[in-house]
């Protein structure tokens, strides 16, 4: 089939509307602004395509992975500047990324699958559902009839609906859980500002943090180490987006320069006041389905969420959403996070008859549970410095230390 502009454009809007559910929801729920989130989606995109020779078909979206850091980083800055102080931590995860990809341009890819094998991303992305799984619950107690009505119509959209439609179950989930919510007189205290959204103007500048960054080491050390969490995920779906198009982007363009458009998609997110940027699998579904693998249909994909993002009654649209709505959407996707973790020790053929294993996935899933749901938060000091540790990160460091440390572990080849 030739691909007329017409067809890239239509393709392209697919391609946005499969990544919309996912990346609205992470600022919903994490209070940054969702506009601003669009905007850094649609330009992350086209600067990891540009890092990447334009090769790869790969969509940017919000990460999950973070929520937890941000929303703790949150109560550790008060005031007006801690958007900014957050954006630099975001920030400094990109940088991660940017370290990660020029080591492993100096002693290949190899050195990606030694560290991150399944026994280790497989626990870890396990953790990463499991301690998000509160804020899916606090999001819905408040009116659980709300949050179950999008749950089933989410589940029922990803088991039932065919087509593309079936490819949209958070999107779905999304729309009718929001219109039963307004509609439902039961709930006498629910309302919807939409004066917001009369008010708001129909084109405007977004509100940006760019120029009011502040340095905090706390929010540094709690956010960034997350960037080692979320290169695991980068892996896997690198590899699923290269198995679905046929090709291996491990050895072109180099997985060092896909690493390196997240890092500079992430840097770009947390200098404009977006979440970090992280490859979607939702939209490594749709090049399956669709079976069009031109990147150019990303790249407008990218366009039209940036165009969504200067829109201000669009983004107040989206802040009239009912928090338990957004409980019924976590659930599902959060989940889902989990169970990706453990289907990831499936595929990896991991043998928990080897204690090796065992010990490698307990130690990952007892720190990164752990220390996540301690009343406070873990803090480590230095003289007079007092840093405090993500279970997540804490989790990811131990278990790829022990991976390379106990005996027994696979040998990987360049």
């Amino acid at each position: 089939m030739e691909l007329t502009n017409e067809r890239r454009a239509v393709l392209g809007l697919q391609h946005m509307v499969a990544m919309f559910g996912a990346t609205i929801l992470v600022p919903l729920i994490t209070g940054l602004d969702p506009s601003v989130a669009l905007i850094s989606a649609g330009l992350g995109t086209l600067i990891f395509h540009v890092s990447t020779k334009f090769m790869v078909p790969v969509f940017l979206g919000s990460s999950f992975a973070f929520i937890p850091p941000i929303i703790a980083a949150s109560l550790l800055v008060e005031g007006d500047p801690q958007w900014g102080a957050i954006g630099m931590g975001i920030m400094a995860a990109g940088v991660m990324y940017l370290l990660m990809a020029g080591l492993v341009a100096l002693i290949g890819p190899g050195f990606i699958r030694k560290i991150f094998p399944p026994i280790v991303t497989g626990p870890v992305i396990a953790v990463i559902g499991i301690t998000l799984a509160p804020i899916a619950i606090s999001q819905a107690e408040g009116v659980w009839l709300i949050a179950v009505v999008t749950l089933l119509a989410t589940i029922v959209a990803a088991i039932y609906f065919k087509g593309l439609f079936k490819m949209l179950p958070i999107l779905t989930g999304f729309i009718v859980g929001f219109f039963f919510a307004w509609f439902w007189s039961g709930v006498s205290d629910f309302s919807m500002p939409f004066d917001a959204v009369r008010n708001a103007d129909w084109i405007a500048w977004p509100n940006f943090v760019t120029g009011d960054l502040g340095f905090d080491w706390d929010v540094i050390i709690l956010i960034a180490p997350i960037a080692f969490v979320t290169m695991i995920e980068h892996v896997g779906d690198i590899l699923a987006n290269g198995r679905v198009v046929g090709k291996d982007f491990f050895k072109e363009p180099g997985v060092h320069r896909t690493l390196m458009g997240d890092g500079l998609a992430t840097l770009t997110a947390g200098f404009l006041g977006g979440p970090p940027n992280t490859t979607y699998s939702e939209n490594t579904g749709v090049l399956a389905v669709t079976q069009v693998y031109d990147p150019m249909v990303l790249r407008i994909a990218a366009a039209f969420a940036i165009c969504l993002g200067f829109i201000p009654k669009f983004g107040g649209l989206l802040l009239t959403v009912p928090t338990p709505v957004l409980g019924g959407l976590s659930v599902v996707l959060f989940g889902m996070i989990a169970a990706v973790g453990l289907r990831t020790l499936v595929e990896g053929k991991v043998d928990f008859k080897e204690i090796r294993n065992m010990i490698i996935a307990g130690l990952i899933l007892v720190f990164g549970l752990g220390v996540s749901g301690l009343s406070s938060p873990l803090t480590v000091r230095f003289g007079d410095t007092a840093i405090q540790v993500s279970g997540l990160a804490l989790g990811a460091l131990i278990g790829v230390v022990a991976n390379l440390i106990l005996p027994g572990g696979d040998k990987v080849e360049d």
